[in-house]
């Protein structure tokens, strides 16, 4: 098979099945990579002559999955938007390529148990993106995963599920936890001065956005070491 998705091809290999072929992003050393998430090469993907093809909504195109299934491959869909979808989103997944289920594993395959939900203490918002800064809506994995930690969203209801943000916005918002993931955008330390100018009285917290983003076997993990360096 081949993954088009970053956090899928991450499941996959936990799952013990390496796909043939994946994006870029995927983080794969050693295999082969067939474009971008957006922009796969579609002649690429079906010169692997994968049996399946797994997308994502939210980061492949449907014009792409498409051209996929036109060529007679079967494409397969997993597309969770919070922490409760994980489990059947997995568990779908490895039907799909004929594995033992499992509800959750951590990175090594390991079966992990999701954490509880915390009762919420605070708000919190998360920065995805930086000229312009854009944030997320509550019906986001991302925002799903904070919500889970205890936080709750000053953007939830939001028009647009990622949307632009001003910093007079977010201090408005008065979170007492603004979060700094380096993915989508690379957020490091030197973007913090800026963010801590505009709301001086939150907490700012530098995470690994695979952490944030990544939905999968690395899920339970994930929620274990963001709780700790979020709680």
């Amino acid at each position: 098979m081949v993954s088009l998705v970053p956090s899928a091809t991450e499941s996959l290999i936990a799952l013990g099945v390496t796909p043939v072929g994946c994006t870029r992003f995927c983080e794969q050393p050693g295999m082969p990579t067939v474009g971008g998430t957006k922009d796969p090469d579609i002649g690429a993907v079906l010169a692997l002559a994968p049996d399946l093809v797994v997308v994502n909504d939210e980061e492949n195109r449907r014009e792409d999955a498409g051209a996929i299934t036109a060529a007679g491959v079967t494409v397969h869909s997993i597309s969770p938007r919070a922490v409760d979808e994980v489990s059947p989103a997995l568990a779908a997944l490895a039907r799909a390529v004929g594995v033992p289920q499992v509800a959750c594993a951590d990175a090594r395959g390991e079966p992990m148990p999701i954490p509880p939900a915390q009762p919420i203490t605070g708000a919190a918002v998360t920065l995805i993106w930086r000229r312009p800064w854009m944030t997320q809506r509550s019906d986001t994995y991302g925002s799903s995963v904070l919500e889970h930690l205890g936080w709750s969203n000053p953007f939830a209801d939001a028009a647009d599920r990622y949307s632009e943000v001003q910093l007079s916005e977010l201090a408005a918002a008065a979170p007492g936890l603004v979060v700094l993931p380096n993915e989508p955008y690379p957020f490091a330390g030197r973007h913090v001065p800026a963010v801590a100018a505009a709301v001086p009285s939150a907490r700012i917290a530098l995470v690994d956005g695979r952490d944030l983003f990544w939905w999968g076997t690395r899920t339970a993990s994930a929620l274990a070491r963001l709780g700790a360096a979020l709680g």
